[in-house]
């Protein structure tokens, strides 16, 4: 997919070393490899991080996390994924944690939302900002598991086996999960359709 965060080469980039080479340079100690790899991968994994926990703060923490724990756990990376890959994996166990961890989670209704186009008429501005409101809602209703794999899936893109990688379980329970929160999401908004 062009442009995909978790890919080792980005289009257009081929004269620069990948991130295979480059990773393998960072264990090495290269710090210099190791920024570029973050520079690569960091804007993607924020936006993921965002999406997961619903705030810029608190996501670049997370992110600046997952980057400090991949450079300590570098030697030990083996190249069975790719690096952007194996990035999303601790990204988004860090947010599990950290929503796992709420009590209780967050209201996505608190999150700004982006006004809406001036081409809307005010009463259309208003429904959707409801829809969104509503959506928001059942996002928040939705298991850490099942909003982290929904997430991976309808946002991002994620086969079900990387998303399987990414979160550490099986395709099947994958596939389970993004089933029964799209279930969940369609009866929440049965009243906008």
């Amino acid at each position: 997919m062009p442009g995909d965060p978790r890919s080792s080469q980005p289009p257009g980039d081929r004269a620069r070393p990948d991130d295979g080479v480059l990773a393998a340079r960072a264990a090495e100690g290269d710090e210099d490899a190791f920024e570029t790899l973050v520079a690569r991968h960091a804007p993607a994994l924020l936006r993921l991080a965002v999406r997961l926990l619903d705030g810029r703060t608190e996501a670049e923490d997370a992110v600046q996390d997952a980057f400090v724990s991949a450079w300590r756990r570098l030697p030990d990376f083996q190249g069975r994924a790719a690096f952007g890959t194996w990035m999303y994996r601790i990204v988004t166990n860090r947010c599990l944690n950290l929503l796992r961890a709420r009590r209780p989670l967050t209201d996505l209704g608190a999150v700004a939302e982006p006004t809406a186009p001036d081409h809307h008429s005010p009463a259309r501005a208003a429904e959707s900002r409801a829809a969104a409101k509503d959506l928001s809602s059942a996002l928040s209703a939705l298991s850490a598991e099942q909003r982290v794999c929904w997430i991976l899936r309808e946002v991002d893109g994620l086969t079900y086996d990387e998303i399987a990688e990414t979160v550490g379980i099986s395709g099947q329970a994958a596939r389970a999960r993004v089933f029964r929160a799209r279930r969940c999401l369609t009866e929440a908004m049965r009243a906008w359709r």
